[in-house]
Formats: C-alpha cells, sequence, structure tokens
C-alpha cells in the first residue's frame, strides 16, 4: 500500500526514536500500562507520533482496560486505514496512519456504543494535543 508520505527507513531513525521506530515502522508493541497516554483524560486530539496527521479526538477515547489508550472511532473516516494482520498465529485488524502508514496498533469488535469497536492504540506510536494548544479550526 502506497501512502503520500513517503520517506526511506534511514530518515525515519532519523526522526523518530528507538521505541517510536520500533513500533511504528516494524508494527512493535508497547507493553500494556506503559504508555504516556494510557491515563491522559483531558480535552484535545491525538495525532500520529510519525508524520503528526490527526487521528483521535478525547471525546472518543474510553478505559477498556487493557493496557493500551482505547478510542471507539478514529476522527474521520480517512484517518486510519486497515490491514488483516495473521501475525502471532492470530487474525486481527491492524490499524495504520493513512498519511504515513505507521503501525498504531489494532481494532476489535467489543468497544462501547456507539460504534461497538474497541481502537486498542500503542501511547509510543502518537502524540497528545492539548485543546487549549491546538490552531484554531
Amino acid at each position: 500500500m502506497k501512502f503520500p508520505v513517503q520517506k526511506s527507513e534511514e530518515d525515519w531513525k532519523k526522526q523518530l526514536s528507538a521505541e517510536q521506530y520500533q513500533v511504528l515502522r516494524l508494527k512493535g508493541t508497547e507493553r500494556p500500562y506503559s504508555g504516556a497516554l494510557y491515563k491522559v483524560d483531558l480535552p484535545g486530539s491525538y495525532v500520529c507520533g510519525g508524520c503528526g496527521a490527526p487521528l483521535f479526538d478525547s471525546e472518543t477515547k474510553f478505559d477498556a482496560h487493557c493496557g493500551w489508550p482505547s478510542f471507539y472511532a478514529p476522527l474521520n473516516g480517512e484517518a486510519i486505514s486497515e490491514e488483516a494482520d495473521y501475525s502471532h498465529g492470530m487474525i486481527r485488524t491492524e490499524v495504520v496512519c493513512s498519511k504515513c502508514g505507521g503501525h498504531l496498533g489494532h481494532v476489535f469488535p467489543d468497544g462501547p456504543a456507539p460504534t461497538g469497536l474497541r481502537y486498542c492504540i500503542n501511547s509510543v506510536s502518537m502524540e497528545f494535543k492539548p485543546l487549549n494548544e491546538q490552531q484554531p479550526k
């Protein structure tokens, strides 16, 4: 799949921390309950840690007690892309940033209303932008 933001692996390594690179580019996973954004409960938005694309709004965040930030919907239908993931002997749906292709996490069909979905996202793959620090739309 081709994404609008294209960089060499060397450029990604220069831009990202080692942990960000492991998750965003190599499809790794941070340890549960270890991410800086897991307990953030402030108004704002979550953007891709690789390219800054808006991904999720804090209004859709909920505590799924799974150890990772969870959301019931992306910011819009174009923010993320989904891909089949057959790794680790499981069948899951991987969630990636539609702009740079960075691995964000997975989506599961066990979330709350109104969508019934749980986007289980690695903290290290995102940055939080508090509402009071965002640019006017």
